[in-house]
């Protein structure tokens, strides 16, 4: 056993199943959901209270009840998934953004449904997967501990080979510990589709209400110092898994890597 406890997220707070328990197969089902259905669970559940761009999520619902949301989508920019699959386009490689179950599901419900996610994702032409676990700890600005960091357990259940870490990075947390992201920071300055995420964000974080005739690059300038604060981020564990055996050797042309262990 890897872990004796597997992490949930139930209204943004952290709760810990044991890893020994089994999933019920015949309690659960697998299946495409909605992208705004998607969106409003992590949304309300996971602890960063935000969710990464649903090109293609699933749901995992225990008798009609949905019970967790898997967010597949694309990586942040075509460089960046031109690093990590040079050979694929953005129809054939997608990453896992947001993985979310609710404390009632058993341990190994984690392994069920990402597993059950690739079957689907196979279905629809995918060839490769790639996802990213966050191991720095988060802190609200009171000191409540909202992300105590993971090294990718189920990850590493489902046999995703680590192939190293991306860059560091310097984010700016809000006070609750949820992280301003570059992207939502783009779409606000740009005047995007979701800028008002970002206006909301700061706007709950003390800034003043954005007035119809200001300029976004300004306000954001103003009051980004003011209700955030840095972090250094020394950069998330990367796995890899082909979904496709034919294609193994080109999709996983990097090393593999020793696994990290809680607590290294």
């Amino acid at each position: 056993m890897i872990t004796d406890s597997c992490q949930r997220w139930t209204l943004g707070r952290e709760h810990r199943r044991p890893a020994g328990e089994v999933i019920r197969p015949s309690e659960y089902e697998v299946a495409e959901l909605g992208p705004l259905e998607a969106e409003a669970f992590v949304r309300a559940h996971h602890y960063s209270g935000s969710c990464s761009p649903t090109a293609h999520p699933f749901g995992l619902w225990r008798r009609g009840e949905l019970a967790g949301a898997a967010v597949f989508g694309p990586l942040p920019s075509m460089n960046a998934h031109r690093a990590v699959f040079p050979t694929l386009t953005t129809k054939q490689a997608t990453t896992l953004g947001r993985l979310v179950l609710l404390e009632s599901v058993p341990g190994n419900g984690e392994s069920y449904f990402v597993a059950r996610c690739f079957e689907l994702l196979r279905t629809a032409g995918f060839v490769a997967v790639e996802s990213c676990a966050d191991p720095e700890p988060r802190l609200a600005v009171d000191g409540r501990r909202i992300h105590r960091g993971h090294v990718g357990t189920v990850y590493q259940a489902l046999n995703g080979r680590f192939v190293g870490k991306t860059n560091p990075a310097s984010l700016r947390l809000l006070p609750d510990g949820s992280v301003l992201s570059n992207r939502t920071q783009g779409k606000l300055v740009r005047g995007e589709r979701g800028q008002s995420t970002a206006v909301a964000q700061l706007e709950r974080a003390g800034a003043d209400p954005l007035q119809g005739d200001e300029d976004e690059f300004e306000w954001l300038r103003r009051w980004r110092p003011r209700v955030t604060r840095s972090l250094r981020h020394r950069g998330n564990l990367r796995y890899l898994w082909c979904l496709d055996k034919r294609r193994r050797s080109e999709v996983l042309a990097a090393p593999a890597l020793s696994y990290v262990k809680i607590g290294n």
